[in-house]
């Protein structure tokens, strides 16, 4: 009854703005902090490019282990905040081992934690946010959500340029941390009450939920999976590999290698939010159409990277990276709703398919960062552009539409 009533009165203007900035303050801790990470190890402690990669692929491969469970649990738990906090937790223990014991196997232990950390803020956001506002406004919601994460990224890649340039490397991570404490004080002006527990889980009725046996025999969520995990290998080590760049060819040698790679951050998220705002209105029309142009900008990026050196013309080129990835970050979630619709698995189905994004983003700085010391950056880079071209490929062939049309059914293409 109490789940009857919240879904006819809506959500509280309170609960909304608390989302707004619980999305803010997540910063860039929900997606890892690998760039500023890479450029720390190389610059500070002269890490190589294989170990840079190892420990940059911890936190992901840590994702792949947990994702699952992690999704089954956010699908069972009621008070999802209290996921928010443990995870807040687990980013602060990490970024402070990073920053005050740089060592192999406490850089290792943090970035477990905080891989812990990222499978969980994703999934727990997005199952608070559909429990909140019915599915007909929640393509604008999600894209608002991230559009204010970008904005939360922006801050955050600003501050941390000035304070490795004119502070200390190690404290870019205090800051991270203090972003996730902002966090979990925002997430609890959400009211638990308004959050509609069958709803939050992309359940039709109370208690009736799909198997995962039927969940897993579904072609298209298998078709999807491999495109993600195909987009996130191609895209995942492009930042990466700029920063490492930038650091032994000393292109700026004036400037802190941490600066610029916050400025590469910081154009990226003034294009990532407008992309991921726009792309939660344009997918009210379909959901493929939107997302074929972020898989396309992902090998357009990785080819202009090869071709000129020029601090300037780097930057220009994170352009790219934010159309892909803002676009990635909304038709990603709502992609997964779709499939998931009526099933009651839209959590655990989340963690899956975060799961193959962990998956791609752990292959991709591995391969890349190997290939990188063996036969340079280049090559590096060539080899994820043609990931990203078989990435684009697949997905315009194998993955259908899924937003239902009118007579309720999803187009086929």
């Amino acid at each position: 009854m109490q789940g009857e009533n919240n879904r006819n009165k809506g959500p509280s203007k309170q609960s909304l703005r608390s989302l707004d900035y619980t999305n803010f303050f997540l910063a860039d801790v929900r997606d890892g902090i690998g760039p500023e990470l890479s450029i720390y190890l190389r610059a500070s402690h002269h890490w190589n490019p294989a170990d840079i990669g190892i420990a940059v692929a911890t936190s992901t491969i840590t994702q792949v282990i947990v994702q699952t469970p992690v999704g089954a649990l956010i699908d069972h738990i009621r008070q999802k905040r209290l996921l928010i906090w443990i995870a807040t937790a687990c980013v602060i223990i990490g970024c402070l081992g990073i920053a005050f014991f740089p060592t192999f196997p406490v850089v290792i232990g943090s970035q477990i934690l905080i891989g812990v950390a990222g499978a969980t803020f994703l999934p727990t956001v997005a199952a608070i946010t559909l429990g909140l506002v019915n599915r007909r406004k929640f393509d604008r919601r999600v894209g608002r959500n991230e559009a204010f994460n970008h904005g939360g990224n922006l801050l955050a890649a600003t501050g941390a340029g000035l304070i490795g340039q004119f502070v200390a490397r190690k404290a870019i991570f205090l800051l991270t941390a203090a972003f996730t404490v902002g966090s979990s004080i925002a997430v609890q002006g959400i009211r638990a009450r308004e959050v509609d527990y069958e709803r939050s889980r992309g359940a039709a009725e109370e208690g009736k939920y799909s198997s995962f046996k039927k969940l897993l025999s579904d072609r298209r969520i298998l078709f999807f999976a491999v495109s993600i995990v195909l987009f996130q290998l191609g895209n995942s080590a492009m930042l990466t590999l700029v920063g490492q760049v930038l650091e032994q060819d000393k292109l700026l040698p004036a400037v802190d290698p941490t600066l610029y790679m916050s400025l590469c951050i910081i154009i990226a998220q003034l294009f990532m939010l407008p992309a991921a705002y726009l792309s939660g209105r344009f997918a009210s029309g379909g959901r493929k159409r939107v997302f074929l142009v972020g898989f396309a900008a992902v090998p357009l990026r990785g080819v202009l990277f090869t071709l000129w050196n020029n601090p300037i013309y780097l930057l220009s080129i994170q352009i790219l990276d934010g159309v892909g990835a803002g676009i990635f970050g909304v038709m990603s979630v709502l992609m997964i709703a779709d499939l998931t619709k009526g099933t009651g698995r839209f959590n655990v189905t989340q963690g899956l398919l975060n799961a193959c994004i962990g998956i791609g983003n752990g292959c991709s700085n591995l391969i890349a960062g190997f290939v990188a010391n063996q036969a340079g950056y280049n090559a590096g880079f060539l080899g994820l552009v043609g990931i990203s071209l078989g990435a684009l490929a697949f997905f315009w062939c194998f993955v259908p539409e899924t937003k239902e049309q009118a007579g309720g059914e999803a187009a086929v293409t």
